[in-house]
């Protein structure tokens, strides 16, 4: 079998990429393969003054150096990049094509194109940089995390990659989430024929559950591009139904405060995975209100996998996940009037068990560690065909 390096920087509050990563090292090595990392920590930006922080995200020769020796001892096959910002760079695209090693990039965020890697800006959608070079837009609104320097770096980084042809001359085949994902990318002036889709895949099989609990269920982070204002509003004026909120962020006492003044809100903070699921199982519907172009839903896919179907706003990011009466129903992004309907609409449908059992079959035919793993495969063999030197 290959033996193959992953490449990830962890981020400095763990989410969905980093657990989409330990998911992806976990299935690799259950099926038998030589599978090394090489991993660095957000941890150590703290040690790290901003100049040095800023010249790394641009070239790293510290990565550079020890991805160098890794592919030597290893006699590494294949080089999988997840994620390479900040303290990585793409200096480990050098490093992997001196030894002509085929690499492929996945897409998990809007990174490559985007400061902020996002595509949002001031509580709403922004592409002004889609199709720039130097993308000097992220520098003159300060798109990365509201700082002139940081966004400097980033901006510096895209414009002097994209200048170098790094991204397309050093990466073999890139891995994007949805198809819209593909779109994005090659509308920047990516390679379309290079750009593959791979959805996310729920490690282990939750099992079914029964919907029996009479609420609504919100699983996320608190933020407004997350839908979260939208969300509350919408449950403040129906007094009627129930709605469970999970999760953190920065509008997490907003939520309480809400939740303490309506009886019809719960706030319960974090949970772990075992509970999450549990609550999504006796749900009536998972409520997914995000109003930036996420790159994918992995709460889609887990309540896919307890059979719980989605009520999801309709940006065209993640539009193409949920299927209107079969998986669940759409509603449109930020508008509270809209999501109200769409409650409205569920509840009087004659679909439901319909909807529950369909969200189970997408789960069972797109979803699961063995799909993803064929899929994994064929992407691995495609980048050997094609690898450029």
């Amino acid at each position: 079998m290959d033996k193959i390096l992953t490449i990830h920087n962890k981020y400095l509050i763990s989410g969905g990429e980093d657990q989409s990563v330990s998911a992806q090292e976990a299935i690799m090595k259950e099926q038998g393969h030589d599978y090394f990392s090489y991993i660095r920590d957000n941890k150590e930006v703290s040690k790290m003054n901003q100049l040095a922080t800023g010249i790394n995200t641009i070239w790293s020769q510290k990565s550079y150096g020890e991805v160098i020796n890794l592919i030597k001892e290893n006699n590494i096959d294949i080089v999988d990049v997840q994620n390479t910002f900040p303290l990585i760079s793409p200096s480990i695209y050098y490093a992997a094509k001196k030894f002509r090693k085929p690499v492929i990039q996945t897409l998990r965020n809007y990174r490559l194109i985007c400061s902020n890697g996002l595509f949002f800006r001031n509580g709403d959608n922004c592409f002004l940089c889609l199709q720039k070079k130097i993308p000097m837009e992220g520098i003159k609104n300060k798109c990365y995390r509201n700082s002139t320097l940081g966004s400097t770096a980033v901006t510096s980084m895209l414009g002097i990659h994209n200048l170098l042809h790094t991204y397309k001359d050093k990466i073999d085949v890139f891995i994007t989430l949805t198809e819209y994902m593909k779109e994005i990318y090659s509308q920047a002036g990516f390679p379309k024929d290079r750009i593959v889709v791979r959805a996310n895949f729920v490690p282990k099989d939750p099992g079914v559950g029964e919907g029996k609990g009479n609420y609504f269920l919100f699983v996320g982070r608190l933020t407004k591009e997350k839908g979260v204002l939208t969300l509350i509003e919408a449950f403040t004026k129906n007094k009627t139904d129930k709605l469970i909120i999970i999760g953190q962020g920065p509008l997490e006492q907003q939520v309480d405060q809400c939740a303490k003044k309506h009886s019809n809100i719960e706030y319960l903070g974090r949970k772990n995975i075992e509970e999450v699921y549990e609550f999504m199982k006796n749900a009536k519907a998972v409520i997914f209100p995000s109003e930036w172009y996420e790159p994918f839903g992995r709460i889609f896919i887990e309540s896919f996998a307890v059979g719980t179907p989605v009520i999801s706003s309709d940006v065209p990011s993640i539009y193409e996940m949920v299927e209107d009466n079969r998986t669940g129903l759409h509603f449109k992004a930020g508008n509270s009037t809209s999501l109200t309907e769409a409650i409205e609409k569920f509840n009087a449908s004659s679909n439901l068990l319909y909807m529950r059992s369909e969200a189970r079959k997408e789960y069972l035919s797109k979803y699961t560690p063995e799909i993803y793993y064929k899929k994994t495969m064929e992407i691995y063999k495609y980048a050997k065909e094609i690898n450029f030197y």
